[in-house]
């Protein structure tokens, strides 16, 4: 199934988000038909804060990695690591990716839709068959934070030839609910607590990311291993040292 069918589905289509090629594997083994990239794990891996551009040269590293992957891989490129649209173009074209997420706004301030609206037609003229994922920081950065405006955006993004439109940080069910009535390709959002993938379904939603989440979940779970040592209680159970190893020989020989 390809990346775009992937967003048809009886329910919402669940993105992982990876940091790494062993958790990459880690999704693909556990049988998940497609992997994203996380900025936020690519950028605290390397010890550098989320945004400002730092996870350029890192995020291509990763996808030319992940390129290996018997799935398709879609990756998060910040805001496009640029202002020039044909500079951001060209960056994704030579990613070799399924999909991208681009986010609308640079050091935490959203700019005018119109610059982000060039990037993405700048893209889909470079990278017609790349899955586009504009992204409305809206209700992410508390700019702007309403239906209409998150809206007006999208609107933009969509007639620039936008295949998918996430709305991060959006999480009432009733707004959920406009948003996808009102918008004509894939609503996209991250993990809401109380809401099942079944539920956010309901509300219209396609596609659901887990974004950061799993790398900041690991690092607790890495800690907790070390903490239970120290305190003499029972280890967390983890996949064996073989069976990690074996993907990762699997993965070098391809």
């Amino acid at each position: 199934m390809s990346f775009r069918e992937l967003h048809d589905g009886g329910l919402p289509f669940l993105l992982p988000n990876a940091w790494d090629v062993a958790s990459a594997l880690a999704f693909v083994a556990a049988g998940f038909p497609a992997v994203g990239t996380t900025s936020f794990g690519v950028a605290a891996a390397a010890g550098h804060p989320d945004g400002g551009r730092s996870t350029k040269d890192a995020t291509a590293s990763l996808a030319a990695q992940l390129a290996r992957l018997p799935v398709p891989v879609s990756t998060d490129i910040e805001d496009g690591y640029d202002d020039d649209p044909d500079a951001v173009a060209a960056y994704v074209a030579a990613l070799g990716v399924a999909g991208i997420n681009i986010e609308d706004s640079t050091e935490e301030a959203l700019v005018a839709p119109q610059a982000h609206a060039a990037k993405v037609a700048a893209i889909k003229r470079a990278a017609p068959d790349v899955f586009v994922n504009a992204r409305v920081d809206t209700y992410w950065l508390g700019q702007d934070a309403t239906v209409a405006a998150t809206l007006e955006r999208a609107a933009a993004y969509v007639a620039a030839g936008a295949d998918g439109v996430f709305v991060p940080g959006a999480t009432d069910p009733g707004e959920l609910r406009e948003l996808s009535a009102a918008i004509p390709v894939p609503l996209n959002v991250l993990v809401v607590p109380g809401l099942s993938l079944a539920e956010l379904g309901e509300l219209g939603v396609r596609r659901v990311s887990t974004g950061s989440l799993p790398y900041r979940a690991a690092i607790d779970a890495a800690v907790g291993v070390a903490e239970a040592v120290r305190d003499g209680v029972a280890v967390p159970s983890a996949t064996p040292y073989p069976e990690m190893q074996a993907r990762l020989v699997d993965y070098s020989a391809t």
